[in-house]
């Protein structure tokens, strides 16, 4: 009987296991930029440079947009190309653009009622934004053109290290937890974070980073399992659909994730 469970502990630990995911090189440019914002699946890069935003389509002359009087972004969301969403948090405010990176609304949080001090914004479905309010601990999904309030969820007990979203979800990286929510503002996933500073999202899919590494977890499963990265210097790390992009100041790096 001893020896029987022993197997069984032994199949336990070697089904828990998980082996760090592969990566392959599949191409490297040289790129000269401040933050790379996002890779599209046209291969168009949006980036920052002197606080300019830049969108540079394959094989085609860039276009640029900045703003003097709000100066430098906090963040910028290209998840949805028709309606990029810049934060300045020094200003408590963020600016939309079109795909032609023309102004299209400007949201001043400190003129809404009531004041919202917010930290960390993301892009929602249709009019909304997913911003984290400060003063009251608070995820809100945001109705920018009807200035109203569409959820509200429960507040945390932690500092937010970033925020992500798709249209279906959010995913609120905390000092204790990653939160994922409806657009609902239904919680459906909570799990402990283990030293994760930042994260990026694709597909529901995730890349977060600590000190140790990358860290790649499928929508399918709670699991984190780690990733075989290169030994060079990562300043951004992006994910589209299955390419793992890694800038090092120099170069940007495309990877292909071999999962299995």
């Amino acid at each position: 009987m001893t020896f029987i469970r022993y197997i069984l502990l032994l199949m336990s630990t070697i089904t828990v296991a998980q082996s760090p995911v592969e990566l392959t090189l599949v191409d490297s440019i040289s790129i000269k930029a401040d933050q790379i914002i996002a890779v599209d699946n046209f291969e168009t890069i949006y980036y920052l440079k002197n606080n300019i935003l830049y969108k540079k389509p394959k094989a085609q002359p860039a276009i640029n947009y900045s703003n003097v009087q709000l100066g430098v972004p906090t963040s910028i969301n290209v998840f949805n190309p028709l309606k990029i969403n810049m934060f300045f948090q020094d200003f408590n405010s963020v600016i939309i653009l079109d795909n032609r990176l023309a102004e299209i609304f400007k949201i001043d949080f400190n003129l809404i009622q009531p004041y919202k001090n917010v930290t960390h914004i993301s892009t929602g479905y249709d009019n909304t934004l997913w911003i984290f309010n400060q003063d009251i601990q608070q995820l809100e999904l945001y109705d920018y053109k009807n200035e109203k309030l569409r959820v509200t969820t429960v507040p945390i007990q932690s500092n937010v290290l970033d925020l992500k979203s798709d249209y279906n979800y959010c995913w609120m990286l905390t000092e204790n937890y990653l939160y994922q929510y409806t657009y609902f503002g239904s919680l459906i996933s909570k799990i402990e974070n283990k030293g994760y500073t930042s994260l990026v999202v694709d597909n529901e899919n995730l890349i977060l980073r600590s000190d140790e590494g990358l860290f790649y977890k499928s929508k399918k499963s709670d699991e984190i399992i780690q990733l075989e990265t290169p030994k060079l210097l990562i300043n951004q790390f992006l994910l589209t659909n299955e390419t793992l992009y890694i800038y090092d100041s120099e170069k940007l790096h495309e990877y292909q994730l071999k999962i299995d």
